[in-house]
């Protein structure tokens, strides 16, 4: 059979026609809808460049091939693991490898050699999670670098990154021992400390290209020996261009690490073996507050003598961000300044405690520190650390402190490095630097090594905008040259910077640049557009003339694609698929809002996309920039259907609450017949999914029953016209599928105020929202806050279901606003949002004030489950339930930090069985498994439901209550009135069979 060839000087269409047939026709898969092409159109840079067919490789081999094919029609090829690069150097035209999503293997731990072997594709933190099972936390990764939780292996190879401990442990250079590549056309081979030879010793090909490499190498090496060593061996950070000073004779030959921060250029790595450095067992952290960023970085010559692991700094925007974005309690109590620096001691010849005390002394000497704090306590400082991680996204919106204005930044000079004794000089010219040019920068980064990472407030949108990029960037350049400084220090040159390397780098040793890769990729096919065919820096730019819109705060840093720590994205945790990720959806709708995606709301690439989002909320509150991935689905949902005809399931599911109103009066007749055969035919019907555990229809009767045993102080008529103290919100969800949690409601908070009143008619129209039907949706709102407003006066409303609690809060001001209804009503819905708790937050707010309810049992349990509704994350915070039940009086709280899997109608509605499934196996059900015994809290319906199909489904998850284990509201724990006797602290369940579908 004849292969598919290309004409190069054909049209795009036909080339990229050509190369997917002949990639089809090998066996492969490439995938080129415009969704696929728009997710990876993108990363973490500036940049945006549309490749023609992306490809999932799953071996070596296949890469192989696959560049074979490339190579031969003239088509570029580039590589990409997390898509996390600042600089551009994960996108291109041509053919994207997808090395993260298939090719993340261990091969190999040797604790004895003190080395790791593991496929590019694996991400730095599974990575090290593995050296550390393997080696009893004996031996660790080193880099670290912000990313890392979604950075893979073969990224920090490419870029050369390194991470907070860089002042201790260096750059992946320091660490990489051996690579095994794929040349551009397809041969394998593996580079080391001394040389390169064939990666199977029995192709003689492959034998024959690693001597000719190592051949060309060496010449290239003789040929340029002086100039190396002048001005490549002298830079103590040398991250831009090629290491070529690992090449020459007193290096021993180094290919392997010649080839890191090669940005792809020249061969792609499948697999690399780094070495292992031991793991501290015992560290401290100081913090150090200044009165401003340029006196911290005067302060690190006099910390590196005391053999810090880590100085890292921050500035107080990004701070000041972080607590508006997520509460003031998201960052520990911090001294007193304007920036800080997080210094970390390790244990060496004393104890990392005594140690910390000698800094701190020689800091209060002789430093410029205005204040001082030691943190001792682990969890505190991992939530410390977390504000530096997230420093990329956190600045990219920043508040500013005193007057809460926002200003959006941007990468393109966020990577440069100079000695760490000439860090503040440099930093108080570059601060002289922002202002002739106009521009706002945040900084902070590795300043005990440093290397800045400053986000500056460019405007990419307008001609005038990038004429000021580029003046600045190429002013920046000199200044960076100035202090013998490099242009990258971790991030790498790519698009952003490669352009300004003559400014840096004399014409031969740019020679010798293009010589190096040369030798490796004739053809130029690798990654073209940074070091190689370099574009111009304000070339490519995705924001270039186009108008603001929301979906554009996705800047694709990528912590949607994290696998542990926060909730955020669940789904993505369930397919490993860039498509289910918040960015993956967030670089659709940025592409369908430029009007690059096929028109219309309608489009099929858009609904795929949002198809498995959970609307969550998650991504509100864990996506360092603030994404709210439910809230662009709802808006999408509301185009799509208007004046259509919806899903079944809308008509079932997203109008619940208004069946709620009815069901009460014949829920014996439903609950029957929801259990038979006809009803699990008229639940798949209706849009339901199969095999789910369906909830069962409270009766009048039973409302009727709870609340009559309320105490006499709760008004339940919400017709109260004397003081209260408190308003109970009873949603429809409580009201009509768990009454005994507004019995409960009702009793505790009866107990704890002088008077309550209840509002239990009244809706918040959540249902209306997550199925985009906004305009419904705020009718009801406006509906609910005009009888909130009027009851209660100031008093707390405190809502029963968080969900609920959540959406009043935050959607009743957003969609009752002074364009939709009016200034009055906006700020009446203003009024009511201020006031609105859920219960974990009023609780803890009762408890800090001195009140707090007793437990029926006389004390506390003494261990808890408890999976917090991810609204309630989202909204109200990620340490409300912890909180709470540590102020009551509990002895362990295990959180299972994660979605449940059901989310509202997602868990229920056909065709999300697989994924929600998935979803409750992240945190729920191994929380359930390790803690056989211990009371579920379930504040949350959905989490409720969740919990209850897994006892239904899976046997291992169900405990001493066996198939009837259920979770429980904190409010059903304290209820001093429970309609049925409990034992261990937990709350009865009324006879709930439910029913599968």
């Amino acid at each position: 059979m004849a292969l598919p060839t290309a004409d190069p000087h054909a049209p795009q269409s036909a080339r990229t026609a050509a190369v997917i047939e002949a990639l089809r026709a090998e066996g492969l898969e490439p995938e080129h809808s415009a969704r696929r092409l728009a997710e990876y159109s993108y990363d973490a840079s500036n940049y945006r460049v549309v490749p023609a067919a992306v490809l999932f490789p799953r071996t070596e081999q296949e890469i192989a091939t696959a560049l074979s094919v490339c190579h031969r029609l003239g088509v570029p090829a580039t590589a990409r693991g997390g898509g996390t690069s600042m600089a551009g150097n994960s996108v291109g035209e041509g053919v994207v490898l997808d090395l993260s999503r298939h090719m993340h293997a261990v091969l190999d731990i040797d604790e004895g050699a003190r080395t790791a072997t593991a496929e590019a594709g694996l991400v730095l933190t599974a990575l090290r999670a593995a050296v550390h099972e393997a080696t009893g936390k004996r031996l660790t990764f080193a880099p670290d670098p912000s990313s890392q939780t979604r950075a893979c292996l073969g990224g920090a190879v490419g870029n050369d990154a390194c991470g907070n401990h860089s002042v201790r442990y260096g750059r992946t250079a320091d660490h990489v021992v051996e690579l095994r590549l794929v040349t551009s056309d397809g041969l394998r081979i593996t580079a080391s400390r001394t040389g390169i030879v064939p990666t199977d010793p029995a192709d003689g090909e492959a034998s024959a290209r690693a001597e000719h490499l190592s051949a060309e190498l060496r010449g290239l090496a003789a040929d340029h020996l002086a100039a190396i060593r002048m001005e490549l061996a002298t830079i103590p950070r040398q991250v831009s261009g090629y290491h070529l000073k690992h090449l020459l004779p007193e290096e021993g030959f180094d290919v392997a690490r010649a080839l890191v921060g090669s940005e792809g250029t020249c061969a792609v790595i499948t697999a690399v073996t780094v070495s292992l450095v031991t793991e501290s067992a015992r560290t401290s952290m100081i913090i150090a507050g200044y009165a401003d960023i340029v006196d911290a970085a005067r302060d690190v010559p006099l910390l590196l003598p005391h053999r810090p692991t880590a100085i890292e700094g921050v500035d107080e925007v990004i701070v000041a961000t972080m607590r508006q974005r997520r509460g003031a309690d998201s960052v520990a109590d911090l001294p007193d300044g304007r920036a800080w620096l997080f210094i970390e001691i390790d244990e060496a010849d004393e104890s990392p405690d005594a140690r910390a005390a000698a800094l701190e002394a020689a800091l209060r000497a002789d430093g410029h520190a205005v204040d001082l704090r030691i943190v001792h306590d682990g969890a505190e400082r991992a939530d410390l650390w977390r504000v530096r991680e997230d420093g990329a996204g956190l600045s990219s919106r920043l508040v500013d402190p005193e007057t809460g204005e926002v200003t959006y930044t941007w990468p393109g000079w966020e990577d440069a490095a100079v000695r760490p004794e000439s860090l503040a000089d440099y930093l108080a010219e570059f601060r002289e630097l922002l202002d002739a040019h106009g521009l706002t920068g945040v900084m902070y980064g590795h300043f005990g090594a440093g290397c800045m990472h400053i986000r500056i407030n460019f405007d990419l949108r307008t001609p005038h905008g990038r004429t000021v990029l580029r003046a600045f960037c190429t002013d920046a350049a000199h200044l960076v040259v100035k202090y013998g400084g490099s242009l990258s220090g971790e991030h790498g040159d790519g698009r952003a910077r490669s352009e300004l390397l003559p400014i840096m780098y004399s014409s031969e040793m740019l020679t010798a640049f293009e010589r190096f890769a040369a030798i490796w990729d004739p053809s130029g096919i690798l990654a073209p557009g940074g070091l190689r065919a370099t574009r111009p820096m304000d070339a490519d730019l995705a924001l270039a003339d186009i108008e603001i819109h929301p979906v554009q705060s996705c800047i694709g840093i990528g912590r949607c694609r994290t696998h542990a720590g926060g909730v955020m994205c669940p789904s993505y945790r369930a397919t490993g698929d860039e498509k289910d990720s918040t960015r993956g959806r967030a670089r659709v709708l940025q592409e369908f809002v430029r009007g690059e995606a096929p028109a219309g709301p309608s489009a099929p690439d858009v609904s795929e996309s949002l198809d498995l989002c959970l609307a969550c909320k998650a991504c509100s509150s864990d996506c360092p920039t603030g994404v709210d991935m439910a809230t662009y689905k709802s808006e999408f949902l509301h185009q799509r259907f208007a004046r259509r005809i919806r899903p079944r399931v809308h008509y079932t599911l997203g109008m619940l609450p208004t069946w709620l109103r009815v069901t009460p009066y014949v829920a014996g007749l439903l609950n029957r017949v929801v259990a038979t055969r006809a009803g699990r035919v008229g639940a798949r019907l209706c849009g339901l999914a199969q095999g789910r555990v369906l909830p069962e229809f409270a009766s009048a009767s039973a409302l009727r029953s709870e609340l009559r045993r309320v105490p006499e102080n709760v008004d339940l008529s919400g017709r109260s016209t004397g003081p209260v103290d408190a308003v109970l919100f009873l949603d429809s969800f409580t009201r009509g599928l768990r009454p005994e949690v507004a019995g409960a409601a009702a009793r505790v908070l009866g107990g704890m105020h002088t008077a309550v009143t209840c509002s239990s008619r009244h809706c918040c129209g959540l249902t209306q929202i997550t199925t985009g039907r906004r305009d419904a949706a705020r009718k009801t709102l406006r509906r609910t806050a005009r009888y909130l407003d009027g009851l209660g006066g100031d008093a707390p409303i405190i809502v029963v279901e968080p969900s609920c609690a959540a959406t009043l809060r935050e959607e009743l001001p957003r969609l009752v606003t002074d364009d939709a209804v009016g200034t009055v009503e906006a700020d009446r819905a203003a009024r009511v949002a201020a006031r609105v708790r859920s219960v974990a937050v009023h609780l803890g707010s009762m408890a800090a004030q001195g009140t707090v309810p007793d437990w029926p049992s006389g004390t506390a349990p003494s261990s808890v489950v408890v999976q917090t509704h991810c609204h309630e994350y989202a909204t109200f915070g990620n340490r409300v339930q912890r909180v709470v039940l540590a102020a009551l009086g509990v002895g362990s709280v295990v959180e299972a930090t994660g979605c449940c899997g059901v989310a509202g109608d997602f868990g229920f509605t056909a065709g999300h069985e697989g994924v929600a499934d998935a979803v409750a196996q992240q945190a729920l059900a191994p929380a359930l498994r390790a803690h056989a015994d211990a009371p579920v809290l379930t504040d949350g319906f959905s989490c409720a439901a969740a919990v209850r199909q897994l006892a239904a489904a899976d046997a291992t998850t169900r405990g001493a209550e066996g198939p009837a284990r259920r979770g429980r509201h904190l409010l059903e724990l304290l209820d001093p009135d429970p309609s049925i006797d409990r034992s261990n602290g937990a709350s009865a369940s009324r006879p709930n069979p439910g029913g599968t579908s």
